[in-house]
């Protein structure tokens, strides 16, 4: 949980806020995420993320498409003594990422963000969260 606000150093590398170096530390893998954001996710939950992804038949266009981005763009790794990870050349520009970044917890993974894409993405997402209305009995 949380949101922190680190750098990039010049190499591409992301100090990861201590808050979740531990989760990570016996491994990752980052990925192109859903709206052009990075998930950094521990590497276990990946692997079960993988395997509900390759459970769906490849006669489903949508769950190839799932597949291939999920795939393609999955670089593994392990955080750094310093508790840095890299990401790749590549990867930061799919998310269009420069020497500023958000990093928000999202329960079981963790999401890169630039911040131009986060503020745009918050705003609307905090205008359908205040809408949210659960009529009794549901």
């Amino acid at each position: 949980m949380g949101t922190y606000t680190p750098k990039l150093d010049e190499k591409g590398r992301l100090f990861l806020p201590a808050k979740f170096r531990d989760a990570l530390a016996e491994g990752l893998v980052i990925t192109q995420g859903q709206d052009n954001c990075l998930t950094v996710w521990p590497e276990q939950t990946f692997m079960a993320e993988a395997a509900r992804a390759q459970a769906t038949p490849m006669t489903n266009k949508d769950a190839r498409d799932y597949r291939r981005v999920l795939f393609a763009g999955a670089e593994q790794g392990t955080p750094d003594k310093q508790g840095r990870i890299g990401i790749p050349t590549f990867l930061r520009a799919s998310a269009g990422l420069e020497r500023d970044v958000v990093v928000v917890g999202v329960g079981d993974r963790v999401e890169i963000w630039s911040p131009a894409r986060w503020e745009e993405y918050s705003t609307g997402a905090q205008a359908k969260f205040a809408e949210l209305d659960e009529s009794p009995g549901d």
